[in-house]
């Protein structure tokens, strides 16, 4: 159900895997390829944690965080990416919670979920690495209403062996369809969109 109790805006959230970023020409090619599906499509972006989450993955091991404070910085690594996404994609608008996606939407942008402060109001996940940007990409397409979510994986990842995190089968509503798609497979990723 949609989080704002109004019709879907969003028909698509496209998770943009942070591991891609080892993979520049990849990633390049991932943001204009969903420039171009946003132009007829309501995609809302999704960025996973990437390098910035596997230091936090790091630290946990080297320092043994609590369990809510290793969630909340993995999130935050998710802004980080977030930002990046923005700073590269034309046309991109960084937002915060549903009311800022509806208005990129309706300015015509592409919203880049950056999604701490709404998960942080929300708080509706467990805090574990059982969850992860995968998770929280299902959790917010449930939330906006969408009908698909893509994962944008790193390339040469088969679908079919493409994990996902344990926690994402219960965070993934009834209804919404999901697309598994490697970064280097652009001609897939835009059929999915």
């Amino acid at each position: 159900m949609c989080s704002w109790g109004a019709a879907a805006l969003v028909e698509t959230v496209v998770k943009v895997g942070g591991s891609i970023l080892r993979e520049a020409d990849a990633f390049d090619s991932v943001l204009a390829a969903l420039r171009a599906g946003a132009q007829s499509r309501r995609l809302l972006i999704v960025p996973g944690g990437g390098a910035f989450a596997d230091t936090v993955r790091e630290v946990d091991r080297r320092l043994g965080l609590s369990d809510s404070a290793a969630h909340w910085m993995a999130v935050l690594a998710m802004d980080q990416h977030a930002h990046l996404i923005a700073a590269r994609l034309a046309g991109a608008v960084l937002v915060a919670e549903p009311r800022e996606i509806a208005a990129a939407l309706e300015a015509h942008g592409i919203p880049v979920l950056a999604p701490s402060r709404w998960l942080r109001a929300a708080d509706p996940l467990p805090h574990s690495w059982d969850v992860t940007s995968d998770s929280i990409a299902a959790w917010v397409a449930g939330r906006v209403g969408a009908r698909a979510l893509v994962l944008v994986k790193p390339s040469g990842v088969q679908p079919s062996d493409a994990a996902v995190d344990p926690y994402f089968a219960r965070a993934l509503p009834a209804g919404v369809t999901m697309t598994i798609v490697p970064a280097d497979r652009i001609d897939v990723l835009r059929s999915a969109l």
